[in-house]
């Protein structure tokens, strides 16, 4: 599974993990779309081809921002590879949070579709910290060996002299954000947008211009929130 990972990733990475480091979850998501396979009750999202699609879209040198979600979609139809972000279809609770903050905050339009792509494209990194789920059973997949991996990309950023801003979502995520040097670069926390705490302190939190008054104030370009 580790030569799936584009190669500026592996590279970045270097001895923060090996294929060894893998092989357990590799192994898990093979069995569980195995044991999916003609059974559509019982998917693994997201697609196979989309799995590391939040690291293709945005290199490691492009990288200005990460969004630290928790796991994909677990419905038909919604995961892609990126974190909050669809394509088609009816927009998540969590998505739709994201939308009315952005709004709220900057004053951009509504976006066309719910795909956080563009984002991704202007060097936001919409990282999940388990990649894959099984379909109806959110977390199914925690716990199983993808937490490694991500938790190295965070490090491997974060290890990079200039300001990068983290925008940090609920505890889970502010967990995995605990040792950024706060000084170097632009640390955003808040809570979650999902419906059972976003009007406990996501909502109103500004976290895109807080981000990119940060990142100024550190000497660097704000980023394009624009959808």
């Amino acid at each position: 599974m580790l030569d799936r990972i584009p190669n500026d990733w592996a590279d970045a990475l270097g001895d923060r993990l090996s294929a060894a480091d893998l092989d357990t979850v590799e192994r898990f998501v093979e069995a569980e779309r195995a044991a999916a396979a003609g059974s559509p009750d019982d998917d693994v999202y997201p697609p196979e081809g989309s799995v590391y699609r939040a690291l293709e879209l945005t290199p490691f040198d492009s990288v200005r921002a990460v969004v630290l979600g928790q796991d994909p979609y677990h419905e038909p139809g919604q995961a892609e590879g990126l974190a909050f972000s669809v394509h088609n279809g009816r927009w998540p609770p969590s998505l739709a949070n994201i939308v009315r903050e952005l709004r709220s905050d900057l004053g951009l339009a509504m976006p066309a579709s719910g795909s956080l792509e563009p984002w991704a494209r202007h060097g936001v990194l919409l990282l999940n910290t388990v990649l894959t789920v099984r379909r109806g059973s959110a977390n199914s997949h925690s716990g199983h060996g993808w937490e490694p991996l991500t938790t190295a990309i965070v490090d491997t950023v974060a290890a990079r002299e200039r300001p990068v801003a983290f925008l940090l979502w609920g505890k889970p995520a502010q967990a995995r954000g605990a040792a950024i040097d706060r000084d170097r670069h632009v640390v955003v926390e808040s809570a979650h947008p999902s419906p059972l705490s976003a009007y406990r302190g996501f909502l109103g939190s500004r976290p895109f211009s807080r981000a990119n008054d940060g990142l100024m104030e550190r000497g660097a370009a704000p980023i394009d929130w624009s959808l």
